[in-house]
C-alpha cells in the first residue's frame, strides 16, 4: 500500500514508506524464486534491523508524545517477533525447512506491520504534529540509522540506557562479524538476477567497494564513496585490461563566468582536428545535483567526441545541499549561453550545438531547451536525455518495480531530493526540474529527442512517459530501452557491452542532426519510435 496522503522527500513517514516498498520488494523477488537468495534476505535483513532501531528511536517516542502510547508498544512487540525471525534467517541455510519457515512468517510478520504504519500510525502522527515536524523527524530518523547495529538484537532493552549500551558492543561485533562473513560486500548490489552478466559483476564489485548504501551516509561521506566508473577501473585490473581513458586529441578544463561565481568546464576535443568547425555536444553529468563530477562521467564524454567526432562540453555545476535547487540548473543554462557565444573560438559551429547529460544532468539538460525556447533564443539541434528525471513525483511503475534497484534505489532517490530541496521544497514543482506537467504548447518545436532508458532504474516510467509527451506535441522523440542493466550504466562501455550499443545510438541520433550521417525520417530529422534491446 501507499500513504494516502502528499508527503516531502526528508519526511519521516515518506522516508519510512519508501523503504517498505523496498522491503516489500525483496520479498516479491524471494517470493518468485528469483535472485540470490541468502543475499536478498541479508538485504531484508539489514534493512529491518536499521529500520527497527531508527524507528525505536524516533517513531515511537514520537507516538507516545501524541498520546499513543499503545501504538508505540504494539510497533515494539511487532518488531521483537520480527527479529527473533531474522536472527533465526541469519543462522539457517536457504532452502532448509527452519529458513523457509521463518521466512514465510517474516514476510507475514512485516506485511502486516507495515499495513498498520502506513493506514494508522503515520497519518495519525502528522496529524497530530504536522508536515514541519515531520520533516525534523524525518532528519531525525536518518541519523538514528547511521548509529545502528547491522544486524538484528531483539535481546537489547527496547529503551533506556543499558539499551544505548548494547547497541554499541553489538554494532562493534556486527562489523566485525560482517566483514568476516562477507556479509557488508552485498549489502549495495542488485540481488534480483535481473541483471544480465556484465552489469551484475559491475554492481557486486561497487558494492564490496563503498562503505554503506549511499543513502544511510551523509552528504560528505557520500561524496568519498566510490562511483560505478571506479568499479569499471577495478574490473579492468582483476581483467588485466587496459586503464588509460579512451584517447581524445585533448581534454582541457575552462572558466567560464556563472551566475554565482566562475563556473570550471571541461573541453573534449576529438582527434585530428582541422581548421574547419565540428559540431559541439554540451553533456551533463548525473549524480542527484549531490555527487560526482566531471571526473566520474569523463569515459561518456570521451566516447561521445570519438563517435561523433564533435567537440564536448561539460559544466561542473554547483552541488546541493551547500547550493540548492537552481543553483545547479542556473549553471548549466549559463554554460549553455556561454558556449553558444564561443563555440567559434573552441573550435565548434555555433549552428550546430547539440545537449544531452544522464540522470539529473538529463534533466538540466532538457530544463535548458525549455528555458530557451521560453526566452526566445536558439534551441539545440538535438538533446539526448539517458536515465532521466522528468518529474520531482514518485511517478509510474518502475517507481515500485525498481524500489530495490542498485546504484539509485527509491530511499536514494528521496535523499537525493531532501538535500537538493532543501528549505525550498515548494520548488519541487518548478517546471524547470518538475517537466512532466507541461503543456503540449510548452513542448511543441522542442529539439529531436533521443531518451535512453533501463529496466532496472526507478526512473525508467518517467523516461518512456517524457517520451510520449513531446511525441505527443509533435516532437520527434525516439526511446531506446536496454533490458538487463542499470541506471547510471551510459560511460561503463569498457566492460559493459549494452553501454558500448548506447553510445553508438546516441552517437548516430546526433550525427542525424549535425547532418553528418544519414537522416532516418524523410524529412531529415531522426524518426520517431521506440525500441526495446536486450
Amino acid at each position: 500500500m501507499t500513504l494516502p496522503y502528499a508527503t516531502l522527500p526528508g519526511d519521516l513517514d515518506h522516508l519510512i514508506a519508501d523503504e517498505h516498498v523496498v522491503a516489500n520488494r525483496l520479498f516479491e523477488h524471494l517470493e518468485a524464486g528469483r535472485g540470490d537468495r541468502r543475499m536478498l534476505v541479508d538485504q531484508v535483513s539489514y534493512g529491518r534491523a536499521l529500520h527497527a532501531h531508527a524507528e525505536e528511536e524516533v517513531l515511537y517516542p514520537a507516538l507516545a508524545e501524541i498520546g499513543a502510547a499503545a501504538d508505540a508498544e504494539e510497533g515494539r512487540d511487532e518488531h521483537q517477533a520480527i527479529k527473533r525471525l531474522l536472527v533465526l534467517l541469519d543462522n539457517a541455510d536457504p532452502g532448509s525447512r527452519k529458513f523457509e519457515r521463518a521466512l514465510n512468517k517474516l514476510i507475514g510478520g512485516i506485511r502486516h506491520h507495515i499495513e498498520k504504519e502506513e493506514r494508522e500510525f503515520l497519518p495519525a502522527l502528522r496529524r497530530a504534529v504536522g508536515a514541519e515536524e515531520m520533516g525534523r523527524l524525518g532528519e531525525r530518523y536518518l541519523a538514528a540509522k547511521r548509529s545502528v547495529p547491522a544486524r538484528s538484537h531483539p535481546t537489547v532493552p527496547p529503551t533506556g540506557r543499558r539499551r544505548r549500551l548494547m547497541h554499541v558492543a553489538a554494532g562493534f561485533m556486527d562489523k566485525v562479524r560482517d566483514r568476516v562473513s562477507g556479509r557488508s560486500n552485498v549489502l549495495s548490489t542488485d540481488a534480483s538476477w535481473l541483471l544480465d552478466t556484465q552489469a551484475q559483476r559491475i554492481l557486486d564489485t561497487w558494492s564490496r567497494l563503498v562503505l554503506a548504501p549511499y543513502e544511510l551516509l551523509t552528504h560528505e561521506q557520500a561524496r568519498q564513496q566510490p562511483s560505478l566508473a571506479d568499479a569499471a577501473m577495478e574490473i579492468l585490473q582483476q581483467d588485466r585490461r587496459p586503464t588509460d581513458p579512451e584517447e581524445v586529441g585533448s581534454a582541457a578544463d575552462v572558466t567560464v563566468p556563472g551566475p554565482g561565481g566562475d563556473l570550471i568546464v571541461r573541453v573534449y576535443k576529438p582527434l585530428g582536428q582541422t581548421s574547419d568547425p565540428v559540431p559541439v555536444v554540451m553533456w551533463v553529468h548525473g549524480g542527484g545535483w549531490i555527487l560526482f563530477t566531471n571526473d566520474d562521467y569523463d569515459a561518456s564524454c570521451r566516447a561521445l567526441v570519438n563517435r561523433t567526432g564533435a567537440i564536448v562540453v561539460s559544466p561542473e555545476y554547483r552541488k546541493a545541499p551547500e547550493h540548492v535547487f537552481p543553483a545547479a540548473h542556473e549553471d548549466v543554462l549559463a554554460t549553455y549561453r556561454w558556449l553558444r557565444t564561443n563555440a567559434t573560438g573552441l573550435g565548434g559551429d555555433p549552428s550546430r550545438i547539440a545537449i544531452g547529460g544522464e540522470g539529473v544532468g538529463a534533466n538540466m539538460a532538457a530544463a535548458t531547451c525549455g528555458q530557451l525556447k521560453q526566452a526566445g533564443e536558439p534551441l539545440p539541434v538535438a538533446q539526448v536525455l539517458v536515465c532521466p528525471l522528468t518529474t520531482t513525483a514518485q511517478y509510474g511503475a518502475s517507481m515500485r518495480d525498481a524500489a530495490d534497484a542498485r546504484p539509485l534505489n527509491r530511499p536514494l532517490l528521496s535523499w537525493m531530493m531532501m538535500h537538493a530541496f532543501r528549505g525550498v521544497t515548494d520548488s519541487l514543482k518548478d517546471p524547470r526540474v518538475d517537466l512532466l506537467p507541461l503543456s503540449a504548447q510548452g513542448l511543441a518545436g522542442l529539439p529531436p529527442t533521443l531518451i535512453v532508458t533501463t529496466d532496472r532504474d526507478v526512473l525508467q516510467s518517467q523516461g518512456d512517459e517524457w517520451c510520449a509527451r513531446l511525441e505527443a506535441a509533435g516532437v520527434r522523440a525516439t526511446s531506446v530501452r536496454y533490458g538487463g542493466v542499470m541506471h547510471d550504466f551510459f560511460g561503463l562501455a569498457a566492460v559493459l557491452d549494452k553501454a558500448a550499443h548506447a553510445q553508438e545510438e546516441v552517437a548516430l541520433h546526433l550525427r542525424q542532426a549535425f547532418g553528418e550521417a544519414p537522416a532516418a525520417h524523410p524529412d531529415g530529422a531522426p524518426m520517431r519510435g521506440r525500441k526495446v534491446i536486450g
